[in-house]
This record gives structure tokens, C-alpha cells and sequence, in this order.
């Protein structure tokens, strides 16, 4: 029998992580079987424990469970650990252990898949909830000058810096109308995507030689990139980071890093 994995979330009709994980087993030559599953919103945890049971290798975790995932966990790794959250789950040797790679997909996008390097630059990100705490580490070990982190509520912002306190040098917290100065990459780690809506920043963070990311992604850009595009900045949305992050739990789990490069392209034209 095939090893099986799937991927956990509620709703998770939606996921294309099957379809991912299908690709990435073919490529590589990998006996595996990877689902999607539904939990209840109340039984993440019973779910969790039938797999196991069930002989399942691993999991990836969506929406609304990444918080649970990590209470869950009876180790976590140290880039889970700083995120606070966890999106992939190795059940081995009677544990369960629990990774991000949300981060490190969003980081090896814009390196490898912009071309963007973070080294030395000014990076803005918007919003301070899970998605931007599971960003923040693997941004942070791009050593770039600054990262200013820009919410709707200081408070929210500020508990994520001081819970990054040995990079406090390189951080700083604004709210949206206050951001201020030039910026090479900005990357929207709110939701507002999902409501079309845009984060209130000033469009002059926006510019020529700007990159600016939104982890959302659909068939159209989001509200989110046309907004910078207007303003001059090169756009891109979240598919690739989807996909990078896939190809990370794919090497936790086998062994074996994945080519994302075809992946991506046929990601793109479905």
C-alpha cells in the first residue's frame, strides 16, 4: 500500500495540495497517496488521531487548524516554534511533530522564483496575525536591513517583536496610514484579499523596483496586486509560495526535494 498522506482543513474542497503532492510524487518516483480531509471545526484533534492510528505518514494543515496543530504537536520544530503555528505534521516513532514551511515557501519564491534577493533590503509586511508570524523568521534569516511590520492594531504588532526580541535591531511596528520611506519588497500577509479589500497603506510604498507579494492567490490578481500595480510596483500573488511550501513538506516527509519550476508552470496554466 501507497503511503498516505492528505491535507487537513475546514472548508478544504478548495485545495490544490492534492493535486501538488500527486505531481511531486510522480516526479520524483514516490509511492504515495495524498487526500484532502475534512475535520470538524470541534474535532481537529480526534481527526489528527485517526490518521495516526490509520497508519498516515504526515499531514499538511490549513485553515482553521495551524494554532490547534502546534498545541497538538508533541515536538515542534524550532521555525514552528517562532511561528507559533504549524502546517505540517510528521507522525513518526509515536510523535507527532510539527514544521512550518509557510515561511521558507514564501522566502524561496521571491529568491529563487522572482529573483528578488532580501539581503541588505527593506521589507514591509502587512498584518501581524499567523501568517505574518510563520513569515517573520525565515525572512529574518535572509539578514535584510530592516523589517517593518505595519497593522491595524500596535499592540498586535508589538507582542510579534517582542516575541522576536534577538532581532529587535532589525524591526520595527507602524500602523497602515503611518508607514513611512521606500520599500524594495512588501508582502500582504493580511486577509483582506478575501474581502477584496486592500490594506490602507500609502501608495507611495509602491513604486518602480518594488516587489510586492500577496500569500492570496485566485484565477485574477487579487484587489491587493492591482492596487500596487497601479502604483508601479512588480506584482505577485500566493500560488508560489503554495507551491514552494508543498515541495518543503514533500522533503520532510521523503526525503527529497522536489522541481517546483514545472509544478509552478502547470499550476499557472490550470
Amino acid at each position: 500500500m501507497s503511503d498516505r498522506y492528505c491535507v487537513i482543513g475546514n472548508p478544504i474542497a478548495h485545495s490544490k495540495s492534492p493535486q501538488i503532492h500527486a505531481a511531486y510524487a510522480l516526479q520524483t518516483g514516490q509511492d504515495l497517496a495524498y487526500e484532502r480531509c475534512l475535520a470538524p471545526l470541534d474535532g481537529f484533534e480526534a481527526t489528527v488521531r485517526r490518521l495516526v492510528a490509520e497508519g498516515y505518514r504526515g499531514a499538511n494543515v490549513t485553515l482553521p487548524f495551524k494554532l490547534e496543530a502546534a498545541r497538538l504537536a508533541t515536538r515542534l520544530a524550532p521555525r514552528a516554534r517562532a511561528a507559533g503555528a504549524v502546517n505540517t505534521l510528521i507522525f513518526a516513532d509515536g510523535e507527532i511533530v510539527g514544521d512550518n514551511t509557510d515561511g521558507p515557501g514564501l522566502v524561496a519564491d521571491i529568491v529563487r522564483n522572482a529573483g528578488v534577493p532580501l539581503g541588505g533590503k527593506r521589507i514591509l509586511l502587512l498584518g501581524a496575525g499567523g501568517a505574518a508570524r510563520g513569515a517573520l523568521l525565515p525572512l529574518l534569516e535572509e539578514h535584510p536591513r530592516q523589517i517593518v511590520i505595519a497593522n491595524r492594531t500596535l499592540a498586535t504588532a508589538e507582542k510579534l517583536v517582542a516575541d522576536f526580541a534577538d532581532h529587535a535591531d532589525r524591526l520595527a511596528v507602524t500602523g497602515f496610514a503611518d508607514v513611512e520611506g521606500s520599500f524594495d519588497v512588501v508582502v500582504n500577509a493580511t486577509s483582506a484579499s478575501l474581502a477584496a479589500d486592500v490594506p490602507p497603506v500609502p501608495p507611495a510604498v509602491f513604486g518602480p523596483g518594488v516587489l510586492a507579494l500577496d500569500m492570496m492567490y485566485g484565477a485574477q490578481p487579487t484587489v491587493f496586486m492591482a492596487f500596487a500595480a497601479s502604483h508601479g510596483a512588480s506584482v505577485r500573488d500566493g500560488l508560489g509560495m503554495l507551491v514552494e511550501q508543498a515541495a518543503e513538506a514533500f522533503l520532510l516527509w521523503r526525503g527529497v526535494r522536489p522541481d517546483t519550476a514545472p509544478v509552478m508552470a502547470s499550476m499557472r496554466q490550470s
